[in-house]
């Protein structure tokens, strides 16, 4: 294990000695009392921007199919969108959490000021060239001309937030990375709010229909980076977040986007099987289209807490692989695999038994609310098995391992969903379209059962080889 790095060390001593009494030990021997310590508040704050969504599909309901049908088409953009900042994110996280166990606190430091760095220009550079293609794009959603302008207004007023959101996106995993879950819980938690509140303000008080949807976020992005900003320029956290750390060497930039290109993809994969589906939803209507947004959406509810506890989590498997420390790795990973598990069967049972109630919180279009039961229920057959996929994403990740991590996450909505999309429905109609997904589901699933056990192999027989070195497991990085 390397000594802390003398210039970061005297700095640390001077300036942040205080402050990393506030913060969770990664080395607390207490595993499951610390995984669930760092992932809580994670959890809850993905949970939150779920909810979020929900909260203002809800409120846009009110104005019709069609304006919930636009809302639900402009949601594969944002994903699309917030691609960059996952893959800057998650690979910012593995290198912090990985460099922090190693007490390599300077390197650490540089790699989290770098990433934001990065950040701010890709976020312009992207609603540049994102804003004059949008009627393109939800003609190719298959917007009908009722869904058109209502989708451009709502669209076109968010995509202004695009760079703040990616801003919050990598602050988020940065703060988390270093132990401090609770306070990307808070930022998150005081977006929701915000937005929770303007959205009826905005939407009917102000009669500013999707558009005041939009400017809610907008305000709601505004307020949570303001709180990331406190957090940085007073020094709340492990690492420093600081203009001289910014390093544009070409290996560590790609130490940053390696391992997050995968995060990337799934996000970017993620974007275009909402797309796919809108668009095969499209022949058979507006709502069709709307049903379709109303199950992806209580998709994501479950999805989203899943994959904020592996994210809150990682941050252990990071710091332990940094210390090369595998019997912590093990415990540490069945753990999570436990409760990742646990609780995707559980909502996925929670969804079929209760797919109408929840249905009828989006929509009283009895229609509507018809096909989304339907879609909801199909949808959620195989969702247990999400918990692995995002477990052993996860695992792979904290190693550093891009290219298996790829493998696994690019699965579900990637390499087995999209030719099941393009398939599906040109036999089966819409019931080919909701067996696409469900089947994908199956098959990401026996994928990630298959690498899991793989890497628990190759954990315990690093464990044997302990004595003779075996530190360099053949294969790993």
């Amino acid at each position: 294990m390397n000594e802390p790095d003398t210039e970061f060390a005297l700095e640390s001593e001077r300036n942040l000695m205080p402050q990393k009494k506030q913060h969770i030990d990664l080395s607390d021997p207490n595993l499951s009392s610390l995984i669930l310590r760092l992932a809580i508040p994670s959890v809850v704050g993905l949970s939150i921007h779920a909810l979020q969504q929900v909260v203002n599909a809800i409120f846009v309901g009110a104005l019709g199919a069609q304006a919930i049908a636009a809302v639900s088409m402009t949601l594969p953009i944002m994903v699309l969108l917030a691609a960059a900042g996952q893959g800057i994110g998650v690979g910012t996280a593995s290198f912090i959490s990985r460099h922090l166990g190693a007490r390599e606190y300077l390197e650490a430091s540089r790699g989290a000021s770098t990433a934001l760095a990065l950040t701010a220009p890709t976020g312009i550079i992207v609603t540049v060239a994102l804003l004059p293609s949008l009627p393109a794009i939800f003609a190719t959603f298959g917007a009908t001309p009722t869904i058109m302008p209502v989708a451009l207004d709502y669209a076109g007023t968010l995509l202004f937030g695009n760079t703040l959101m990616l801003l919050n996106i990598v602050s988020g995993f940065i703060v988390r990375a270093e132990g401090d879950t609770r306070f990307s819980m808070w930022a998150m938690l005081t977006g929701f709010l915000l937005n929770a509140v303007l959205d009826p303000v905005f939407i009917f008080l102000f009669d500013l229909g999707v558009r005041g949807a939009a400017l809610a976020t907008l305000v709601s992005q505004i307020a949570a980076i303001g709180l990331y900003i406190a957090y940085f320029t007073k020094l709340g956290g492990t690492v420093l977040v600081r203009i001289s750390h910014i390093s544009l060497r070409a290996d560590r930039i790609r130490q940053l986007v390696s391992v997050g290109a995968p995060a990337t993809m799934t996000s970017i994969l993620s974007a275009l099987a909402v797309m796919l589906l809108y668009g095969a939803a499209a022949p058979f209507g507006d709502d069709s289209i709307a049903a379709v947004g109303i199950a992806v959406r209580i998709l994501m509810v479950g999805a989203l807490p899943i994959t904020g506890f592996c994210i809150g989590a990682q941050a252990v498997l990071g710091f332990a692989w940094g210390a090369r420390d595998y019997v912590r790795i093990l415990k540490a990973a069945k753990f999570m695999l436990f409760v990742t598990v646990a609780f995707s069967i559980a909502y996925s049972a929670a969804v079929v038994v209760f797919a109408r109630p929840l249905v009828t919180l989006f929509s009283d279009n009895e229609n509507v609310a018809e096909i989304a039961v339907s879609s909801c229920i199909v949808f959620h057959l195989f969702f247990g098995l999400f918990g692995v996929q995002s477990f052993v994403t996860a695992l792979l990740q904290a190693f550093g391992r891009a290219r298996l991590s790829a493998t696994v996450a690019l699965a579900r909505q990637g390499y087995l969903f999209i030719p099941a999309v393009l398939l599906f429905p040109v036999v089966a109609g819409f019931d080919g379209l909701l067996a696409s997904q469900a089947i994908a589901e199956l098959g990401a699933g026996m994928i990630a059962l298959f690498v899991m056990f793989h890497q628990f192999g190759e954990l315990r027989r690093a464990l044997q080889h302990r004595g003779s070195k075996a530190i360099g497991i053949a294969g790993w990085p």
